[in-house]
């Protein structure tokens, strides 16, 4: 098992795992994913972790848990840590990366997939100005996301 800074948002049957830098925007994001889920505008949502998360490869898989010592919180920027229902365990379907220095208008193919431990998955790379929710939201809304 490996922990990597970085938070994950199950959404439906597959988690979207977040990276980015600190101050990036992960618990931004992740938490956008979750309300959007509460309003029905997502399919079914639940955090999995934020901040640091413990990956794992089982049967050609990325599972993805959170640190116990968070489980279960979240940061709010200007509200501090707050505490949200929360899953142990998701498979990983799309890898986000905020501030992405590759990110480009048209991606090429190869800019549209990333490796965890082996495995191949989609990825969105976001611009540092971009709006991350908008193009997550759009990623997830298309057939091409894999979720």
């Amino acid at each position: 098992m490996t922990t990597i800074h970085a938070s994950a948002v199950l959404l439906g049957a597959r988690a979207v795992l977040i990276r980015g830098a600190a101050g990036s925007g992960k618990s931004t994001l992740a938490f956008a994913l979750i309300r959007a889920g509460e309003t029905g505008a997502l399919p079914f949502t639940r955090l999995v972790g934020d901040d640091q998360v413990h990956l794992e490869v089982a049967h050609g898989r990325v599972l993805v848990r959170p640190a116990e010592a968070l489980a279960g919180m979240i940061e709010s920027r200007g509200l501090g840590i707050r505490r949200v229902p929360f899953e142990r365990l998701a498979v990983v379907g799309l890898v986000v990366d905020l501030g992405a220095p590759d990110s480009e208008r048209l991606p090429a193919a190869k800019s549209t997939l990333t490796e965890l431990a082996g495995i191949a998955l989609p990825r969105l790379g976001v611009a540092p100005a971009a709006d991350a929710v908008r193009l997550v939201f759009a990623a997830l809304r298309t057939a091409e996301s894999g979720l």
